[in-house]
């Protein structure tokens, strides 16, 4: 009975790898989907087949251990590139120079868009003064359920237009994404630096994605800090591209990887994964407006039916602003630094 139990516990062990080795091989193997699709059964027949026959046991699931481990190998193999065919949108990979307090970041995306595939490619060169970072914005867009939302940052500056990062897939020419495959290496990871009436006007007008805006308590001197931690992974990616993946490197795993870079405490709360539940965590925290319930702050931070209503004005960033509730102040300086 103890016997037959063990046996029971090491096949359902060996499982999960199993099943994800079948599901890499498929993927993300060879570019021939037939012979890809061949490997992938091989592997999940052949796991199956020793773990039934093998006698004793154990010398099956020590060989289905070794074809995992080799299947590792073999993935952690794959190398990103940056020279692919890729779609208009991601094209153009930004870099960011910075002299004292003068940043000048190329190719920021700023589209005229007509409709979601209808566009203008517009790839511009600006230049900010990061002495006049004013605070940190934070956008959730929803295309689909409440859990889930894709994040994007937005650093607001005195006399400029607010400069918006978002952190997402770098597809090809006719590449779709998928929550499946975004977990294997079939995308790059790529930082779209842009004008927030490229990539928030983008998912409001023409995607038809729910979409939030808050404004978060960050001291502009920890927003400056965090900009430029999110520059120098867009300097490095431009060098030596990455992998996107859906758990480790999405875009709101990608945020609390930069917040923790600067020493700063963030949890790693199942609403981190589930993010289109992070404002709450915001508000739990007091990162964002408390001065509100929090279903009456979302409710005022609700900006796509004003984006739909002004299309396409000069002074986009400005008007989604007007109703929103106000910036929670800054933590006092002791308190910032204990942060």
């Amino acid at each position: 009975m103890i016997n037959k139990t063990f046996q029971i516990l090491l096949v359902l062990l060996l499982l999960g790898p199993i099943l994800w080795g079948t599901a890499a091989l498929w993927i993300d193997g060879p570019d021939s989907r037939p012979f890809a699709g061949a490997l992938a059964i091989l592997f999940a027949s052949g796991s199956f087949v020793l773990l039934a026959l093998a006698r004793p046991i154990e010398w099956g699931a020590l060989a289905v251990a070794i074809a995992f481990g080799l299947v590792l190998v073999w993935w952690f193999g794959i190398e990103p590139r940056n020279d692919r065919p890729w779609q208009p949108d991601v094209a153009e990979l930004p870099t960011a120079e910075i002299n004292g307090d003068l940043l000048t970041i190329r190719n920021v995306r700023n589209f005229d868009y007509r409709s979601a595939t209808d566009y203008t490619p517009r790839w511009e060169t600006r230049t900010y003064d990061l002495t006049k970072i004013q605070g940190l914005d934070l956008y959730l867009s929803y295309w689909g359920p409440r859990a889930v939302a894709h994040t994007i940052m937005s650093w607001q500056f005195d006399g400029a237009p607010p400069l918006a990062i978002s952190i997402e897939t770098r597809k090809e020419e006719g590449e779709e994404y998928s929550a499946v495959t975004g977990f294997f290496r079939q995308f790059e990871l790529y930082y779209v630096v842009a004008d927030e009436r490229d990539v928030i006007r983008i998912r409001t007008n023409f995607r038809g994605e729910d979409t939030y805006l808050y404004r978060l308590r960050t001291p502009p001197a920890r927003a400056r800090a965090l900009l430029l931690d999110y520059l120098a992974k867009v300097n490095s990616l431009a060098k030596e591209p990455e992998w996107y993946n859906a758990f480790t490197h999405s875009c709101t795993t990608s945020i609390i990887r930069h917040i923790r870079e600067l020493g700063l405490p963030f949890p790693w709360h199942w609403k981190v994964f589930l993010n289109g539940y992070l404002d709450e965590l915001l508000y739990e925290g007091g990162i964002i407006n408390t001065s509100l319930p929090f279903e009456d702050l979302r409710a005022r931070s609700a900006i796509s039916p004003v984006a739909i209503a002004i299309e396409n004005v000069p002074d986009f960033s400005s008007v989604i602003r007007i109703e929103l509730p106000e910036r929670p102040a800054p933590p006092p300086l002791e308190e910032a630094v204990r942060e």
